[in-house]
């Protein structure tokens, strides 16, 4: 009897596990290669962004002309650049920039344009067509276009590429959760709820916003790639990051004219970019596709 008493509760313990949909969502993810594969090169990443002073003893700031343009070796694994500084260690420094204005980007993003989207979505008529067409305006930009426009308005910094980036990302996450509270709204529970007397706020932060995170949680990983790229190019361009900061972006503009006898100042960092926002989109499609009940069948 002990024994099978232990065997009862073994097995509803497990019944249990494999009931929650946390646990269902994980093993659907884990059973995606690309999916953990993408998770690893972003944690690897983040690892290196966090012990950069542990790996590297060079200073990214400092020039040493007299190492300039060395190719990789063993006194400097990625080789310097035209003003001897060793790119191995602008890379890793670069690495705490560029994941940090995509994912701050982002979360501004989401935030802001949840709100609107929520408030367009559920109150509808004259607060959905403002907010809709200031979706709209956005939209009718080149995303790159209207962040390089913010920027040149601003004056070029990391700080108002971060903030032209987050704007730009806006409407991106307000029709997406515009479109979900839409299919929401007409749902019995919330009906229900308006019935009862429950209050718009109440309604909006217990009901609304948790039905509606699945897909901003799979747009935003899918966004902090994008934001990356655009980090890069207004890098490039010489709006973002100012020198001598270490953007990866920044460092491929610096390099151009050393193509022929300093390839290795383009290519590292050009891996870098590629390398990470390669990991955000594996994730963002395993999260995808882990998160969609449609997938699961």
């Amino acid at each position: 009897m002990p024994q099978l008493a232990t065997n009862v509760k073994l097995s509803n313990e497990a019944a249990e596990r494999t009931s929650n949909p946390l646990y269902d969502t994980w093993r659907s993810f884990a059973k995606n290669k690309l999916a953990i594969t993408g998770l690893i090169i972003l944690f690897l990443f983040i690892i290196i962004a966090i012990i950069a002073p542990f790996i590297t003893h060079y200073d990214y700031k400092e020039p040493v002309l007299l190492d300039r343009l060395q190719p990789p070796g063993a006194a400097h694994w990625f080789g310097t650049d035209d003003l001897g500084r060793d790119v191995f260690a602008r890379v890793v420094y670069g690495s705490r920039i560029s994941l940090w204005v995509g994912t701050v980007s982002i979360v501004f993003s989401i935030a802001a344009g949840t709100m609107l989207g929520i408030l367009a979505g559920f109150y509808g008529k004259w607060v959905d067509m403002a907010i809709s067409r200031f979706f709209d305006i956005l939209l009718a930009f080149p995303g790159i276009l209207l962040a390089i426009a913010i920027v040149a308005a601003l004056g070029p910094s990391l700080q108002n590429a971060l903030l032209a980036i987050a704007i730009v990302n806006i409407p991106v996450f307000g029709r997406l959760v515009r479109a979900k509270v839409l299919s929401l709204r007409a749902e019995e529970y919330i009906m229900a709820a308006k019935a009862l007397g429950m209050k718009d706020s109440r309604i909006l932060f217990q009901h609304i916003l948790p039905n509606s995170l699945t897909p901003i949680i799979v747009q935003g990983t899918l966004s902090i790639a994008h934001a990356i790229l655009e980090c890069a190019a207004l890098g490039f361009l010489g709006l973002g990051a100012q020198p001598p900061e270490p953007e990866w972006g920044k460092m491929l503009s610096d390099s151009r004219q050393f193509i022929q006898h300093g390839f290795w100042t383009l290519f590292f960092p050009g891996l870098s970019i590629m390398l990470t926002v390669l990991g955000f989109n594996l994730l963002g499609d395993g999260l995808r596709d882990a998160l969609d009940p449609k997938m699961k069948q």
